[in-house]
């Protein structure tokens, strides 16, 4: 099989960017991606963003980037899936590269979740789940959320603290991010006093919005140049699966089949199993999805995935690290460009670039991103070649 590279790589500071626009922010991440790929040129754009023409008024986003970014005449769409939107366009670049229909394809994941505050937000959220039968009765995500925790929580007799060592393991990773929003760790007590926003879920148990960028260039190995400059990644496996999106529709709101989906063409593909997985960026938009994404990946039996947490598996020192440069609770959620700043942090990992944070030995990462409580899930395996 066609051997597909993350050729380069770049990102913005994950923050509150006031006083940048949605455009500057795509074109400082490309520019940066295309940089530390040595100038390749890519004959395609996948944007991943989610919210665009809600808070900052402007579609068309692939014509706007190729435009500003020098790129114009190439082949540039958009790529929407709620917070999987980077995810899904990180893997249309890699079918567009694999297929050999492009040599080379830039994925650019962006958000500007600042440009508005208050209700608006909270109206472009919800247009994500099902607006005729959950948003139009006034079920915010958070809510949606704190539903799914709730029942968690009683359903397996975990203490309502249970949760807390998702935050405190992002926190603590964060703090070694110079990118990352958040880089302050914090103590059990800290999260133990938090402000509950919506009962069970506290401050601490939901990711920040903010602003951001990453990009990610990929090409085909046979294309690099001889004196390439980094250790190479390429993308193992790719797999994307979606489920009922109302969650009163599922059997089982407690098992995200996508995320389960997902993860397992991703490993068929790579011809892997999850004993060879070195480290995982969850989607941590709230605790209780990276609990339930580690049950339904299967890395933690059902009703358990919150004891990795506490018991520190999830650590740099860990057992199997997670969120290693912070997940989006330190390091901020931007919205439709998760998945590609998951890329960005798992080739830093593989790279042997990730600073203080750098885990000895990864070989093998696994990202994934979710749109809503897994409605759609993308997973990515990522390997570095020695050869």
């Amino acid at each position: 099989m066609t051997e597909v590279i993350l050729a380069g790589i770049g990102q913005t500071a994950v923050n509150e960017h006031w006083e940048k626009s949605l455009r500057q922010l795509g074109v400082a991440a490309i520019r940066a991606a295309l940089a530390d790929a040595g100038g390749i040129r890519p004959q395609a754009l996948f944007v991943g963003n989610m919210f665009a023409p809600n808070l900052s008024k402007q579609a068309h986003l692939g014509a706007l980037l190729a435009d500003f970014a020098g790129l114009r005449g190439i082949e540039a769409v958009t790529v929407e899936a709620a917070g999987a939107s980077g995810g899904a366009a990180l893997r249309q670049g890699y079918l567009a590269v694999q297929s050999g229909l492009v040599d080379a394809a830039l994925i650019l994941g962006v958000e500007k979740m600042t440009d508005q505050i208050g209700s608006s937000v909270e109206e472009a959220l919800a247009t994500t789940t099902d607006g005729d039968f959950e948003a139009v009765q006034g079920l915010t995500t958070t809510g949606q959320a704190a539903l799914i925790m709730r029942r968690y929580l009683a359903e397996f007799n975990v203490p309502v603290d249970g949760l807390a060592g998702f935050a405190l393991t992002a926190h603590a990773h964060g703090a070694g991010n110079p990118q990352a929003m958040f880089q302050k760790a914090i103590k059990p007590e800290t999260y133990a006093k938090a402000e509950m926003v919506s009962d069970p879920l506290n401050m601490f148990d939901i990711a920040p919005h903010a602003d951001g960028a990453a990009a990610v260039l990929l090409t085909r190995r046979e294309l690099l140049p001889a004196d390439f400059p980094h250790p190479l990644v390429r993308i193992a496996g790719s797999g994307l699966a979606t489920d009922m999106l109302a969650l009163h529709d599922r059997r089982d709101p407690l098992w995200f089949e996508a995320a389960h989906l997902a993860t397992a063409k991703a490993l068929k593909q790579a011809g892997a199993s999850l004993d060879a997985i070195d480290f995982f960026e969850y989607y941590d938009s709230f605790s209780i999805y990276a609990a339930l994404s580690l049950e339904s990946c299967g890395f933690a039996p059902r009703g358990l995935g919150w004891t990795l947490a506490a018991e520190g598996a999830l650590g740099l020192k860990g057992k199997f690290p997670c969120a290693t440069l912070g997940g989006l609770k330190a390091r901020g959620n931007p919205g439709g460009a998760v998945g590609v700043y998951q890329a960005v942090e798992a080739a830093r990992q593989l790279r042997g670039s990730a600073g203080v944070n750098q885990l000895n030995g990864a070989r093998v990462g696994m990202i994934q991103s979710l749109g809503g409580p897994a409605s759609t899930a993308v997973t990515h395996i990522l390997e570095r070649l020695d050869f």
